[in-house]
Parts: C-alpha cells; structure tokens; sequence
C-alpha cells in the first residue's frame, strides 16, 4: 500500500516532506541543459515556504473555497501558486496563457467566468499582458497578482484552515472533442486515490525521479506526472513544451542528464521523436535508465510504439519501458496501464470491429491492430451499450464505464452535464457509473480503447473510426506525418453520407502537386478501407482544431467545413459533398479564432 494513499490531506502530506526532507529537490525547471545556471528548483522546504506565503495572502482577502485562475508558463511558480491555493484551502483553476490569438483568450475567459475565479496568479514576466487581457475581456473585480515578486504574502501569517479528503482541491477544465470547456471537481481524495491506483498499476517509487514537457494546465502533466512525484517525495524535472516542439530530442536528453525514469507523452511526441530525432543527437545519448515512458491522452498506435523502439535502442531504451495507459479527466486522470513487459497488441479483424464485435485476424485478412491501455487499478469498470445500457459481455464493443474512488464528483455548476455523464445506471440495475463516451473492450482484464461514440463514421451500413484513417493517411504519406488531420461524413438532406478528410500538409507544394496528393490520399482510403472520399481539404499546419488536451475536434472541423471557414490550401469535392455544403443554412460563418481549439502552438504553451 502507498504510504501516502491515507494521508488525511495533500497539505498535510506536503508538509511532512517538508520536515523529512526539507533539503530534497522537489521540482526543478530547466531552461539550458548544458549551463550550469540553466536550472531553478525549489527543494521541499522552500515550496512549503512559498506555499505557505501565497496562501497567507489569500487568507487576507478570501474565503475558503474561492476560486484561484492559475495563469503561468510551465515552471516551479506554477508549483508554488498551485499548493498556495491548498494550504490556503482555496480551489486552483490552472488553464493556458491567454496568448494572443482571439480563440486562446476567449477560452480563458469561458474558463474564468465559469469557475467564478476572485483572482488570477500569475508571474511577472506575464502580468501586464493576464492584466490586459482581464480588463478586455471583461473581468471586473478580479484582482491579478505577480505570484514572484519578493514581498508578497508573510509565510508566518499562515494558518491551516479545514481540511478533509473530500475538500476540492482543483477544477480540471475539458472541452473534450466538442463543447464548451467543463471543470471537473477534484477532491483531495480523488487525487491521493488516483495517485495511488497509478503507482500500484506501474510500480514507480520514491526513488524513480519523474520529468517532462507536458503543460502543467494539462491532466497529464499535472495529475501524472508532477503530482506523482511530489506525493511519493521524489521530484520532478520540467522543461518548456516549445523547446520541446522546437527539438524534440531536448526532451531526451533531459531524461538523460536529469536521471529521469518516468517521463509521459502523447502518441504525437514519440512519433515526432522516432522522425526528427538525428543520429548526431542521439550519440551519446544513454536512455537506458527511462522505465516509464508513458504513452497517453490521445489513441495510441502500435507502430508508433515499434518504430520509436527501434529508432532508440541504440541509446539503451528498452521496448518494456513503453506504457501505454488509459485516462480521463473526469476519473481524475489515471485509469488503466501497465509497465514492465513489451507493448500487447492485438490483431483483429476490420469488418468484424465494424460491427463491434472482437475477432482475431489471421494471415492476410485486413487488421486493425489494438493497443492494450494495460489492467485497470482502482476501478470497477464495465462495457456497456451505450443505447440500451445493457452490459456486455467479453469480446463485444461497447461504451466503457468506470466506478471507483478516483472518479469526480461531476462538474462544477453544471448539473445537466453532470447528470448526462455521472452516476450512471446500467440496465441490470447496477449504478454510480462514469458514462466514458469512449468506445472499447476488456480483454483478459485490459482495456483496449477503440474510440469515441459522437466521432464513429457510418457510412453504407459501415461502421469507422477516423482515427484509424488518420493514421494510415499519415503513414503513407510524407505530406502528411507529423501533422494532423479530421475525418468526418457530411450529407445533403435525404442523402447517403459522404466522407470528408482534411489534413494539414508540410510545406508548400504548386497546384498539380496537391491535386496528385489530394488523388492518393483518395486511393489509400479506397484500398484500405474499401470507401469512397467524397471531400479533400488540404491546410496549412496549426488549421485542424484541437483541445487543450491535443484530442482533435472533429465536430468543430466539420463545422468549419460545412461553413467554407476552413483555411484550404487546395480543396476537392465531389457534387453530393459540395450540395452538402451549399445545403446549409444561411448564416454567418463561424469565428475560427474562437472554435479553435489547441493548435500545436496552444498544447506547447
């Protein structure tokens, strides 16, 4: 049993490593990996010490329970405002800069104005731009405040207010793949709960120093990796999403010098890894002490987990150090995994999957491969029809459904969403279940994730996930790799629906040129999948939408498509897709900047 799981709270627990440990690295921001003041980090005792200073400031002005907008570029004054707003016994909201595109600073605001926040923290390299933007946006009353400038706060003016395991610690803002953002309540007990289900599931320690480039506004970056570290009284190395984005292989080489052995990233990443990663930068490069190397957050595909793999043996990474997992952040964030063996895929029949049932596919017949999100730990969990609620049995697709201690307690002032999503009941009577809206199976215990209900294609009787035409479009392409794409159907009234692909392209190519990729990318859908493309739209990269999170919104492209508001470089539709289109309503197109979800600029910061 993890020593921490029966803490009675995260602040009591953060204060006992502040008085064993008081000098241990806690978490540590690198800017430069080969300066020797590259680096800022606050051992336990002095983010206690920050902690408490900022939650005495709070305790002057506010409540308990008062909501807290978290507004900072990854590093350790996030670190220290998040557990101010805990010993403070306030709510954290952490969400992204408000940037400077319209669709950035318009999702804060929802998030702010949702949440009800009485301040934003943030720091001073930041302030004057947060204040700008509450001004503009209308935030009247709620006070901005530079969290790093000396004199803020009395560290002994703290007092430590109520505290329980059932206190909410932090609102966790999704979009998911479509709607307005939705912040899920987290408890104190969710957390240590969750926490601990993660490290039964992987068998991390306190000795096993986590690190990484997720943004800490983000589930994964704060509740799997950050979080993590700190309960167990390891630490956390961080560095900035941009410098990942900009050179990947910074990222590794940090889990070299840093002596990081859990590390977490989207499928993207390790796939961006495995293709811009030179030999010249992987010399010398020892990989061979990451042995979580945590794949999440969005569908994870086996040949990514083969080729990165292979790419970085040489380096010493080992093929059981991958893990994919499954979560969400309505189950706080961790639901299943597993570490220490080669990834479990599975090969299974295409057609048979179209009608949600589990077939093995043998030689020569057309295959999905499946990949095992590993057992779930602290969940009761069933597959279930997501029309009739009937649960299912093994080897049937079905809407996966979770309950257990780690699931929230729904969303903040939103009791129609929460109604639609939380304490579900299934046909058989069964109830307190959390609706996924994720389509999968549980084989020999594991969970394999197929996708998600509102995004399944059906067309001709067919059942697809675009995701799976995503990815083959990618592979086959170079055009294509790295970036992202939508896939979608469309139909004119009383019309079969037609499938649409749009996709962002590398680089710039003449009219011919994307006419000739526009007529393969039609035919590799064709072979592979046996459809028709009746629409392809061609973008510049940073055109597909996207959630804070990195999931693609695909209603939001269609949306966009359907309107002529999608910024085509070159575009190709047949006459039933552009009668769909022609077809709609007349009114005006919608605002980009503001549907626009997380473009790579967004998920890097």
């Amino acid at each position: 049993m993890p020593a921490f799981e029966h803490a009675p709270h995260i602040t009591d627990l953060l204060r006992e490593h502040a008085r064993s440990r008081p000098d241990q690295e806690a978490v540590t921001l690198v800017r430069e990996l080969d300066r020797a003041d590259g680096a800022t980090t606050f051992s336990y005792q002095r983010l206690d010490l920050e902690a408490r200073r900022l939650a005495a400031w709070l305790q002057e002005r506010f409540p308990e329970g008062e909501r807290i907008l978290l507004l900072y570029p990854v590093g350790v004054d996030f670190v220290a405002a998040f557990f101010g707003c805990l010993y403070a016994g306030m709510i954290a909201v952490p969400a992204p800069l408000p940037g400077q595109y319209a669709h950035q600073r318009r999702r804060v605001r929802s998030i702010a104005r949702d949440a009800g926040v009485r301040a934003v923290f943030t720091d001073s390299v930041h302030a004057a731009a947060v204040t700008e933007w509450a001004q503009a946006e209308g935030l009247d009353g709620v006070t901005v405040l530079a969290t790093d400038v000396p004199g803020v706060g009395d560290p002994e003016a703290w007092r430590m207010p109520p505290t329980s395991r059932d206190t909410l610690v932090l609102l966790q803002y999704t979009s998911g793949s479509t709607g307005e953002p939705k912040g899920v309540m987290v408890s104190h007990h969710n957390l240590l709960h969750n926490v601990a289900s993660f490290q039964r599931a992987l068998g991390f320690t306190d000795t096993t120093r986590f690190g990484g480039w997720i943004p800490l506004y983000h589930d994964m970056g704060l509740m799997a990796q950050l979080l993590p570290a700190l309960f167990l009284g390891s630490s956390c190395v961080l560095m900035t999403p941009n410098a990942f984005v900009m050179r990947p292989h910074l990222w590794l080489r940090m889990i070299d010098k840093h002596d990081i052995g859990y590390s977490a990233a989207p499928n993207f990443a390790f796939e961006l890894c495995r293709r811009r990663v030179s030999d010249a930068q992987l010399t010398g490069m020892d990989l061979s002490r990451w042995r979580f190397a945590a794949n999440g957050s969005e569908p994870v595909q086996a040949s990514t987990l083969r080729a990165f793999a292979q790419r970085f043996a040489a380096a010493g990474f080992r093929e059981s150090a991958l893990c994919p997992c499954y979560g969400m952040a309505e189950a706080t964030v961790f639901v299943s995994g597993r570490a220490h063996r080669a990834p479990v895929v599975q090969r299974v029949v295409a057609e048979a999957l179209e009608r949600h049932e589990y077939r093995v596919a043998s030689e020569g017949q057309q295959a999905r491969e499946l990949v095992s999100c590993g057992v779930p730990e602290g969940y009761d969990v069933r597959v279930v029809d997501p029309t009739t609620r009937a649960s299912l049995r093994p080897g049937h697709v079905g809407e996966i459904w979770l309950k257990g201690d780690s699931v929230s307690r729904g969303y903040w002032n939103n009791p129609h969403a929460t109604a639609a999503n939380f304490n579900a009941v299934t046909a058989e009577g069964d109830a307190g279940y959390l609706r996924t809206g994720d389509l999968g199976l549980v084989l020999d215990g594991e969970v394999y994730v197929t996708g998600r209900i509102k995004e399944m294609l059906i067309t001709h009787g067919r059942n697809l996930y675009p995701q799976d035409l995503e990815h083959e479009l990618r592979a086959q392409h170079p055009e294509l790799a790295t970036r992202f794409g939508a896939v979608f159907t469309v139909s004119p009234p009383d019309e079969e629906e037609s499938v649409v692909v749009t996709h962002e392209v590398k680089g710039r190519f003449d009219t011919e040129a994307y006419q000739q990729l526009a007529a393969r990318m039609k035919t590799t859908v064709s072979r592979e999948f046996g459809i028709r493309v009746g629409g392809v739209v061609l973008l510049k990269p940073g055109s597909v939408q996207r959630t804070t999170s990195g999931k693609i919104q695909r209603a939001a492209m269609r949306t966009l498509f359907l309107a002529n508001a999608l910024p085509a470089l070159h575009e190709e539709l047949d006459a039933q897709v552009t009668h769909a289109r022609q077809s709609q309503p007349q009114t005006p197109p919608p605002d980009l900047d503001a549907m626009h979800g997380a473009g790579e600029e967004e998920l890097a910061g």
